[in-house]
């Protein structure tokens, strides 16, 4: 978390958490849903605005956590901004290194270890890993794919709607 954000935190302690203004879909990209947005319906049906600013993406993406209830927020400042997910908590981005290593990638640029695999209803893979879980990117499905051949990965099988309560997240916080 940012220096700036954990003294702002010290000095307002008590400014009340705000709700379904922010969003990360199954892409991993940043959503701003203001009140005509939301009254518009529900997301991911009606998204918002696209986050595109390079900086407050980064100070979105430094400032991602997660609560005790499996709630997912971007700290901004002394208030919490719980966020809407699409999927998961977590999108991962797969690459290669100079090796030929298969690399794991939080949309947030985090390195991860992949713990696990799990296959949906619906054919979306997802890892379990050492930073928690995510939805594996759907540009990526190729790299997965090769994973999976060579024996990398063995997919277990999962039901979507079990995902939340197995895996420990929540895609819709609720205001308490």
């Amino acid at each position: 978390m940012d220096a700036i954000v954990e003294a702002a935190l010290k000095k307002w302690p008590a400014v009340p958490h705000c709700y379904g203004w922010l969003a990360l879909d199954a892409r991993g990209d940043w959503y701003m849903r203001d009140e005509r947005i939301q009254a518009a319906g529900p997301f991911p049906q009606v998204k918002g605005s696209r986050i595109e600013h390079e900086k407050l993406r980064a100070f979105i993406e430094r400032n991602y956590a997660c609560d005790a209830m499996g709630s997912w927020f971007f700290q901004n400042g002394p208030q919490r901004v719980y966020l809407q997910l699409e999927a998961t908590p977590w999108i991962w981005r797969l690459s290669l290194n100079a090796d030929a290593e298969l690399q794991i990638h939080s949309h947030t640029g985090r390195a991860a270890r992949q713990q696990s695999a799990w296959l949906d209803e619906l054919g979306w893979l997802y890892l379990a890993t050492d930073l928690g879980f995510g939805l594996v990117h759907s540009m990526d499905m190729a790299l997965a794919a090769d994973a999976v051949e060579a024996g990398v990965w063995q997919p277990q099988d999962c039901l979507s709607g079990e995902l939340q309560q197995r895996f420990g997240f929540q895609r819709e916080p609720g205001q308490t």
